[in-house]
């Protein structure tokens, strides 16, 4: 039996996230998906995808390679959120930093012309090894995912030293304790050959 994986892999990287509400159960008020990409056909690079008050509820998109960014709308990241498929949302040109250990707490940095912009996930949960195939019953998805998901019982976005209103709210995923936010380590996408 052959332990690699029968898939095509399309990316791998990271993709943190931090999801934020004032009110258990109510919709998002912010909405970041982070990507740190080290491989996929577009080539490797940042990108920052951000919904929020803070944003006035609007898509805002930083990338350092809008080729990726765009790469990533049109195939994971439009999967995962529909909104997102709409190339006409402008890609600024941003600058990536981060800090932190992720066994305590971890902060990306986005520094563009008219933002700066830091998010930090803490009180770091146990970490989870995901692993799903592409077509998976009972969700079908076009693509699977291996990820090591490290929930975030906190976490906060800034916007040019304005905090995002709300934050994490803890969720059970698998019988196992975890947040409406994460990081995601170790992530790599693959499709069906």
């Amino acid at each position: 039996m052959s332990v690699a994986d029968p898939h095509r892999v399309v990316l791998t990287g990271e993709n943190p996230f931090l999801r934020l509400s004032e009110k258990d159960g109510d919709p998002n008020s912010t909405d970041a998906s982070y990507w740190r990409i080290l491989f996929c056909p577009a080539g490797p690079g940042h990108v920052l995808y951000l919904k929020s008050e803070l944003t006035h509820g609007h898509w805002r998109i930083y990338s350092d390679n809008i080729a990726m960014a765009r790469w990533l709308q049109q195939t994971v990241q439009g999967m995962l959120n529909p909104e997102l498929k709409d190339l006409s949302i402008p890609v600024i040109d941003a600058d990536f930093s981060k800090a932190g250990d992720p066994r305590y707490f971890w902060t990306e940095y986005v520094s563009a012309a008219d933002a700066e912009i830091a998010l930090t996930w803490h009180d770091i949960g146990d970490p989870l090894l995901i692993h799903t195939e592409p077509n998976q019953e009972p969700n079908p998805r076009p693509y699977g995912v291996c990820t090591v998901l490290v929930p975030a019982l906190s976490g906060r976005l800034t916007l040019n030293g304005q905090q995002a209103r709300g934050k994490p709210w803890p969720r059970e995923r698998e019988g196992r304790p975890f947040s409406t936010s994460a990081l995601a380590f170790s992530e790599s996408w693959t499709e069906a050959r």
